[in-house]
Parts: C-alpha cells; sequence; structure tokens
C-alpha cells in the first residue's frame, strides 16, 4: 500500500485483509433481456440457469445473479444499490470493454477518477454499473479530514471525476483489437455503492461492528467509504436518496443483496461473533449468513 494510500485510512479494522466482494443478486422484470445485455454487451458469460434465476461471470464463481419477479416496481428514494463495481485486471481489458461499447452505440460514461479510470453506465432496467481499472500510480482519491480530495502524483488538483483521457487509453489497445472477447477470467466484484438512510449508522455498522477500515465520511459530500485491507473501498454508502430513506419494498425490482466473503470459517466467525455481540439479528441463507444494516439492505456472508 502506497504511504498516500496509508493517509487515506481514519481508521482500520480487524476486518481480514483479504475479504472481498462476492456477487450482487438483482431482482429483474425480464430474465431474458437482462441476460442478452449482461452477455451481448458486457461479456458476462452465463454459469447457470435455473427457471426464472440465472448467474453470470467469468468462468469461475458467479458476479451477478438475477431472478425474474412478477410485477416488479422500479422504486425511487430508496434505499439499496447506487451502483456495482466490475473491476477489470488492467486498461487494455478496460480500454475493450469502452471500446466495445463505443461500437454497440451503447450509452456510457468514461471518468478518470485518479487512482481508478472508470465509466458508467445502465443496464436494460436501468440498474447501474461501473466498470474500472486501477491506476494508483497516477495520484490519489478519497477522503481526507472529513474532506474529498482527489490529486495527481505529480501534485496537480483534480475534480476526481474528469472525462477520462479515451485517445491515451485506447492506445493501450493492440492495433486490430478483438472488441467482442468476454470479459477475462481475472475480472471481479470490486466494490459495491449503496444508497443509504445514514452515514453514521452506516459507519457504525460497516465499520465499527463489522470490522471494515474506515476510508473517511465527508459530509458536504454526502457519503462514506470502507474496505478491508486499506483499499480505496470495497463498500461506498451516501444520502443521496435523502436523509431518512425507508427502504425498498419487497417486490422493487433492483438489489435484493450482495455478498462478502472471507478467506476461511475462522475469519468469517470473528465477524459473525462481532455481530451478535452487538445484538443483531442473523438469518440462515443457501450462501452463509445474511445481516441486514440499519437501511435495511441484505448483506450475506460466507467463507471462500
Amino acid at each position: 500500500m502506497s504511504e498516500a494510500m496509508e493517509k487515506l485510512i481514519v481508521a482500520k479494522g480487524p476486518m481480514h485483509p483479504d475479504m472481498r466482494p462476492g456477487h450482487v443478486h438483482h431482482s429483474v422484470a425480464d430474465l431474458e433481456r437482462q441476460l442478452a445485455f449482461y452477455q451481448q454487451v458486457l461479456g458476462l458469460q452465463l454459469h447457470w440457469r435455473k427457471g426464472l434465476s440465472a448467474g453470470l461471470g467469468v468462468g469461475g464463481a458467479d458476479l451477478l445473479r438475477l431472478t425474474q419477479i412478477e410485477n416488479g416496481v422500479r422504486a425511487h428514494g430508496v434505499t439499496g444499490m447506487y451502483h456495482f463495481a466490475i473491476l477489470l485486471p488492467n486498461q487494455v481489458e478496460l480500454a475493450r470493454a469502452i471500446g466495445r461499447l463505443f461500437a454497440l452505440q451503447y450509452p456510457n460514461s468514461p471518468t478518470d477518477h485518479v487512482m481508478t479510470k472508470t465509466t458508467y453506465l445502465d443496464d436494460a432496467e436501468g440498474n447501474n454499473i461501473e466498470l474500472y481499472a486501477e491506476s494508483p500510480e497516477d495520484g490519489i482519491f478519497g477522503m481526507m479530514d472529513g474532506r474529498f480530495v482527489a490529486e495527481r502524483a505529480d501534485g496537480r488538483p483534480s475534480t476526481g471525476r474528469d472525462a477520462l483521457d479515451l485517445e491515451a487509453l485506447f492506445a493501450r489497445l493492440p492495433e486490430e483489437p478483438k472488441l467482442d472477447q468476454r470479459m477475462p477470467p481475472e475480472t471481479r466484484l470490486g466494490h459495491v455503492h449503496l444508497y443509504v438512510a445514514d452515514l453514521d449508522d452506516s459507519l457504525r455498522f460497516y465499520h465499527d461492528i463489522l470490522g471494515l477500515d474506515n476510508m473517511g465520511v465527508a459530509r458536504d459530500f454526502g457519503a462514506g467509504f470502507v474496505s478491508a485491507g486499506g483499499y480505496h473501498h470495497h463498500i461506498g454508502f451516501n444520502i443521496w436518496q435523502g436523509q431518512g430513506a425507508r427502504p425498498a419494498a419487497a417486490d422493487a425490482l433492483g438489489l435484493r443483496y450482495f455478498t462478502l466473503t472471507l478467506p476461511n470459517e475462522a475469519e468469517l466467525e470473528k465477524v459473525l461473533g462481532r455481530v451478535r455481540a452487538a445484538g443483531l439479528e442473523t438469518e440462515a441463507h443457501a450462501e452463509g449468513t445474511l445481516i441486514r444494516d440499519p437501511s435495511g439492505i441484505a448483506v450475506v456472508f460466507g467463507a471462500r
């Protein structure tokens, strides 16, 4: 970890540094349409399908699961998923992914977050997705002393949301790039960013109880970030749907739950022990143990 990143950590937590996001599970209105989008536009593979549910990824564990529900409603002003972020192994693969979107004339927003290069797009039902690759050599992007900061490696300030230099990015591709290739097997779920009801309640849950590193809260920005192992963020949370936003109803389209995986059962039990000590309820789940955060968002913990 760089010295600059060390400065961005407000408080380290006891979460094992090898904790990683696993997959996101969404409720959808039209499974066929969504499967076509994720395979044809993003380049994910269909891992399995059973009835109205399916799992997609890059050939290993699922990165995304989808379940079609009847009469689903797209709710607004509620807590849930702001976006989920797919981490590509390098900027060459990001260039390929963005090039594919341009070739398909699919709307997206390439953005330079300094220490990551990224683009944002909506899936066929309006769920927001971030595709990104790491670029820590370019500078820092995060929270410091309660405020948002972004600075390039040479000391120049940045908004942290500048337009991405596509000419420089595409220069990384070979002369005849294969834009229709599937996402590479090193691709994984990098982070999730949540709409929550309250910043302080969310920080207490994710940092004080679960044990993730506090990477900072910027109240004027209305957002905070937590992670394991000093990563810039595995979970972001914001109050951009309004302070005190209510949880989404059971028939809402969008996030059902997301998973966090620990490296082994012993580390998982440490997390669950902190949860039980805090007096929080847990639910048995097919993929591990389900816990709801203060905003009603379901998090499923398991071990690799």
